[in-house]
C-alpha cells in the first residue's frame, strides 16, 4: 500500500510540471460553446476551462471557467478584459457572459 501511494504523490508531481498542458474538449459542447472554447484554447493555453451555455440552449448566454498563466500578475479587471477581447465578436451576439478566471496553479 506504502508503494503505491508513493507511486500517486510521484505521479501527481510529475503531471503539476508539464510544461503545455493539453485540454481535450468535452465531446457534449454545442456548437457556440466549441467556438468559444476552441479560442480560448488557442489564445491563453489554459491549464483548466469550462464553457457553458447557460441560457437554456439557445446560445444567449455562456459562463466560462479558465485558469492560465497568461493571466498571472494582472489585475482582475484586466484578465476579465483579456478574456472578452478574444470573445468580442461572440459577445455583440449574446445577452451575457460570466467569466471566472484564476492563474494556473504550480
Amino acid at each position: 500500500m506504502l508503494t503505491l501511494r508513493r507511486g500517486l504523490a510521484a505521479s501527481r508531481a510529475f503531471r503539476s510540471f508539464s510544461t503545455k498542458p493539453h485540454l481535450t474538449p468535452p465531446a457534449n459542447l454545442s456548437e457556440g460553446e466549441k467556438l468559444i472554447y476552441d479560442k480560448l484554447i488557442d489564445k491563453f493555453s489554459p491549464t483548466d476551462l469550462a464553457v457553458q451555455d447557460i441560457s437554456g440552449g439557445c446560445g444567449d448566454f455562456y459562463a466560462i471557467k479558465i485558469a492560465s498563466e497568461a493571466f498571472k500578475g494582472l489585475s482582475t479587471l484586466n484578465q476579465h478584459r483579456l478574456v472578452t477581447r478574444v470573445l468580442k465578436q461572440e459577445i455583440e451576439g449574446i445577452h451575457g457572459l460570466q467569466v471566472r478566471r484564476r492563474c494556473s496553479l504550480p
